[in-house]
């Protein structure tokens, strides 16, 4: 991480012809420039939007070595376009959403944005998401004006080796071949460090149903509130699921495991820098019938709880999905 942040001036991507362009004008998306650093490139054109007319967006899901693509970009893509149709003086609080059908990455997927509430403190939105027409994932997103009032929040688990101490993805990939490991290594924007061990070959570590992951963005991210919120949704689905893939024995590499992402939800509490070290505590409420439920938390380097998440993912070891094939 550099010490300098490069100043917000990417031209905004949510300007499009609609009455309250002053609203999403001052909501700018971030887009990659050849000044930015390679290693946040992957995720600033993930959230780059394209204006499509009236609430409406396109983006591009970014590649990756299997056929679908990640789920995080369209819960930041998602938001992202949501957050182009609300007015400045309220931030994102929750989103909730479905993975309906897989997505194909790096072909575009179009965002239509429904109003369905502006109240005196909060807006409401649902964002549908198509790919060739079809709709692929469907998203509620609240935001509420920002309100002095008591705080209370959990601290974050004590006795956690700091992010220096941890080996990187890229060391724990260091001499494995493939696009997997390449892209497990350097390809996802965000440095990701297992406290416990990796699940990316083998399962590393104790088979219980909890981990902690440090995370990081490789490179420095725009000065801007709204960025680093999107980076918390975009990376946040990388590593939700695996508590449940640890303590039921399979990790990513095993032959025949077919994992997706089926509901989603993640609600912001304080901002925090994600270009920043921040500790994600995620622990498997739940696995039966394939189905795994992770609850997360993300904690900043200095102990401030900035957000929740839940998800329940799809977990189908080759012997499973031979029972259930047609």
């Amino acid at each position: 991480m550099t010490d300098s942040m490069p100043a917000t001036d990417a031209p905004s991507s949510c300007d499009a012809e609609e009455p309250d362009a002053a609203a999403r004008s001052s909501r700018p998306v971030a887009v990659a420039s050849p000044a930015q650093e390679p290693g946040s490139a992957g995720f600033l054109s993930a959230i780059e939007l394209t204006p499509r007319g009236p609430s409406r967006f396109s983006a591009v899901p970014q590649p990756v070595p299997w056929p679908k693509a990640y789920g995080g970009d369209l819960v930041a893509q998602a938001l992202a376009a949501a957050m182009c149709t609300v007015r400045v003086d309220r931030t994102v609080h929750s989103t909730h959403s479905y993975f309906l059908r897989p997505v194909d990455p790096g072909r575009a997927v179009d965002y239509a944005v429904e109003v369905l509430r502006d109240g005196r403190s909060y807006s409401s939105r649902e964002v549908r998401a198509y790919q060739d027409d079809v709709l692929v994932y469907l998203a509620t997103v609240s935001f509420a004006v920002p309100t002095a009032a008591p705080d209370h929040a959990p601290a974050m688990p004590r006795d956690v080796p700091a992010p220096e101490d941890v080996p990187s993805s890229a060391e724990v990939m260091a001499g494995v071949e493939g696009a997997a490991a390449r892209y497990w290594s350097t390809g996802r924007s965000f440095d990701m460090r297992h406290v416990a061990g990796a699940l990316y070959t083998e399962v590393v570590g104790p088979g219980e149903p909890r981990q902690c992951v440090w995370i990081r963005s490789f490179a420095a991210l725009p000065d801007d509130p709204d960025v680093h919120r999107l980076a918390l949704a975009y990376a946040c689905d990388y590593t939700i699921l695996e508590p449940s893939l640890r303590v039921t024995g399979h990790a990513w590499s095993e032959p025949g495991l077919v994992t997706a992402s089926l509901d989603h939800s993640l609600w912001f509490h304080r901002e925090a820098r994600l270009d920043d070290w921040v500790l994600y505590v995620q622990e498997s409420a739940s696995v039966q019938g394939g189905r795994g439920l992770g609850m997360g938390s993300f904690f900043s380097r200095d102990g401030v709880l900035i957000g929740t998440v839940a998800q329940e993912g799809l977990i189908r070891p080759r012997a499973a999905a031979s029972r259930t094939a047609p």
